[in-house]
């Protein structure tokens, strides 16, 4: 169970290093991505974007780290 704990914590460290720049490509909302109202602007915030994000990059990391 820990090693199950790690993956899930470096997969949501990666989502929350990665969200501004996915956040700068401007992509279409994906479900679970939410809107953040703060002084009257909105900022898209892509939870399941940078997830995925920081899921493809971990996996890569893996195959060339064999």
């Amino acid at each position: 169970m820990p090693k199950l704990g790690a993956v899930l914590l470096i997969l949501v460290g990666g989502a929350i290093i990665l969200a501004p720049i996915v956040m700068a490509l401007e992509l279409d909302p994906l479900p679970g991505d939410f809107m953040l109202t703060w002084h009257n602007q909105h900022y898209p915030v892509p939870v399941l974007w940078s997830l995925c994000a920081s899921g493809s990059l971990a996996l890569l990391y893996s195959i060339y780290r064999r």
